[in-house]
């Protein structure tokens, strides 16, 4: 599924792509690919195309959230989760961030 994500986001022209490998980190998924678009309109499209492109492919249910605003869209395909973002949104989240740096250690005695 995840060559399949990334030539439909390919296809439209998707900004910023970026593939986060998952395995070893949880188990829900064993990747992670977030996108931008230039607009709302462009994300809706981008989802939409990765809907029909992934059902072709043979994956029977596609979830996906967020398609009333745009702003962020979550596609859950299967082993593969797609975050599209408008380009402010993603700056503000910052999910590359999130999943890339290690988890703070408890008890940490870092010095500022």
């Amino acid at each position: 599924m995840l060559d399949a994500v990334k030539a439909s986001l390919d296809d439209d022209k998707a900004l910023d792509v970026d593939v986060i490998d998952l395995a070893g980190k949880t188990d829900f998924a064993d990747a992670m690919i977030i996108a931008s678009g230039t607009s709302g309109r462009h994300v809706a499209t981008m989802a939409e195309h990765l809907r029909e492109n992934l059902k072709g492919a043979g994956l029977a249910s596609v979830a996906i959230e967020g398609l009333n605003q745009c702003d962020w869209v979550l596609i859950d395909a299967g082993d593969v989760i797609v975050h599209l973002f408008r380009p402010e949104v993603r700056q503000f989240y910052e999910l590359e961030k999130i999943w890339r740096d290690p988890a703070p250690r408890t008890g940490s005695t870092a010095r500022t």
